[in-house]
């Protein structure tokens, strides 16, 4: 079982260093910081233990990555659905969709590369926030709405060493 360590920075709230075997890279976390107790829209990374679930990416942007993961391309109306109120949170969900949600397939490139994380997913409580990833860092590692982010190719090279079974513990 191979284990990933996230560490937030004491003196930057949105940012961290992110140590996997021999892989230390400085990595984006929510615009508040490390969470104990996550809800939607607090903007925070949930603090835990959390497990990689599935890996998605852009076919258009690079070939599929090298990853143990159960992968699966994002297509034009991939979505991910983060109203509490619909009976889809914290889902996946194809485009147009009525329910608030987030588009996977984005300019930006952040979602290129992007890892599922099991944060509120096996049952989902309304509120406790949605829609938890790794993915690929904006410019100068800007903070994300509770993900954790890293430079694409700390991502591809997080992608071979991740499993099922790894664990992404979160300071």
């Amino acid at each position: 079982m191979s284990t990933v360590h996230v560490v937030p920075d004491r003196d930057v709230r949105h940012r961290g260093v992110l140590r996997a075997g021999g892989l230390w890279r400085a990595c984006a976390l929510g615009r508040t910081g490390v969470v104990a107790s996550k809800h939607e829209g607090d903007g925070g990374t949930p603090r835990g233990i959390l497990r990689p679930l599935a890996l998605l990416y852009r076919a258009d942007r690079g070939p599929r990555p090298v990853s143990a993961l159960p992968t699966n391309a994002i297509r034009a109306d991939s979505g991910w659905c983060d109203d509490p109120d619909d009976r889809c949170y914290n889902r996946p969900v194809r485009l147009p969709y009525a329910g608030r949600h987030e588009r996977l397939w984005r300019d930006d490139r952040l979602y290129d590369l992007l890892v599922v994380l099991d944060h509120n997913t096996e049952y989902p409580v309304p509120g406790r926030g949605s829609a938890i990833f790794l993915h690929v860092a904006a410019p100068g590692l800007a903070a994300t709405e509770g993900c954790i982010a890293v430079d694409p190719p700390a991502l591809r090279a997080l992608l071979a060493y991740l499993t099922p079974d790894s664990r992404i513990c979160v300071a």
